[in-house]
Parts: C-alpha cells; structure tokens; sequence
C-alpha cells in the first residue's frame, strides 16, 4: 500500500478530490458527514505533498498550514455558521491548498519526462487551485456577508458547496452561472482565479512545447 502511494499519490489525490465533490451532495445535511470528507481530503493533500515533495522546509510550511487547518475543519461543524471560525479557517485553508498546488507544478516541471503520476498531477492541481480559491471566497463571504449573489436566493449566504462550484466555473473560464460576485472584494477574487485558470493552461502549453521542442533537438 505504502508503495503504491508513493508511486501515484497525485492520482490518489485527484480521486480524493473528485470523489468529495460527488459524495458532498448526498452528505450536505450531515455535518458529520461534511467533517469526514474535510478531513480525509486535507490528510490526503498533506500525504500527496509529502510523497512528491519530501524536503524539511515543505513539510514545515504544509504541518504549520495544514494541522491549524484541520483543526478548524472540526470547528466548523461544531460552531456551526460561525463567521469568525468560517474566516480562520478560510485564512489556513486556502494558503495550503495554494502550496500544496505549487508543490505539483513544480512536480510537473522536474523534468523532461512525463510520468504517470505527473500527468494525474495535472489534474490534482487543478482541483487543488480550485479548493483554495473556494476558501477564499468562503472567507469573504463570511467577513462580508452577501458579497456573493445566488439567482435563487440573493438574500441567503452561499454554502461551501455553492462556492466551490462557482470556483470550478471560474477557473475554467465557463462562466459565472447563477451565483455572482457582487461586492468588491468578491469581484477581485473572482477576477484572480480567472487569471490564474488562464496562466495554468498556459504553463501546460508552455511545458507540452518545451518537451517537443528538446525531443526534436536530442533526435
């Protein structure tokens, strides 16, 4: 077991990730249900990071973001809707999330051979990207309340859930669908996953070009 994980733990990781947003749905009425996937899906990003990158610095960076992280994930069940808990945890959360992405891409880029394991990289980091931009917008969203808009139900707060689909629409450049930013802050935000989304396709590109361009030059 131990093995495999460390051949293919972006592939455990991208599974993770995806198998979350298909299970959530079904456990979106159940906190302890909610707690569980938030826990199993940081310990996995946590093992992926370690397994791709083990150096001391980023084990360092990953516990001090990551542990807090995990803490704050419990709380959230716990106090409920609380803003404050909502804001720490969105101010722990997402900069993991964030390095763990930075951990895959420089995992992508370690050489001129592609792997496997590097190309579910891809997808992890992507997913990851998006994890991270949706505990941004959570963050503001509870700082600020109704800082983003749902056609259905404007006056509500958007649900963990609503704005990690708003974070997979954004950085997919698909569009904004039925939930909007409607503050300042949530217009930034939104605009800097847009960039992001853009300037990762174009990093792929950019490495896919690269490695022809030195197989045509070893030939």
């Amino acid at each position: 077991m131990e093995r495999r994980i460390r051949e293919h733990p972006s592939a455990i990781l991208l599974v993770c990730q995806l198998a979350a947003v298909l299970l959530y749905p079904f456990l979106n009425d159940a906190p302890v249900g909610r707690t569980v996937l938030g826990v199993t899906s940081m310990l996995v990003v946590g093992l992926a990071l370690w397994a791709v990158r083990r150096t001391p610095a980023l084990n360092v960076v990953a516990f001090s973001l990551g542990l807090p992280a995990l803490v704050l994930t419990v709380l959230e069940t716990a106090t409920g809707r609380n803003d404050i808990v909502l804001v720490l945890s969105a101010v722990f959360h997402a900069p993991f999330y964030f390095y763990v992405a930075v951990g895959l891409i420089r995992y992508l880029f370690h050489d001129t051979h592609v792997s496997a394991d590097e190309f579910f990289a891809v997808g992890a980091a992507f997913t990851v990207v998006a994890w991270g931009f949706c505990y941004v917008f959570m963050g503001i969203e509870a700082a600020l309340p109704h800082s983003f808009a749902g056609l259905g139900s404007s006056t509500d707060p958007q649900t963990w859930f609503d704005l990690l689909f708003l974070s997979f629409t954004t950085l997919t450049n698909t569009g904004l669908s039925d939930i909007v930013p409607v503050g300042g802050h949530a217009r930034s935000a939104v605009m800097l996953e847009q960039f992001t989304g853009v300037m990762y396709l174009g990093l792929l590109l950019a490495r896919i070009i690269a490695m022809a361009s030195d197989r045509n030059r070893d030939r």
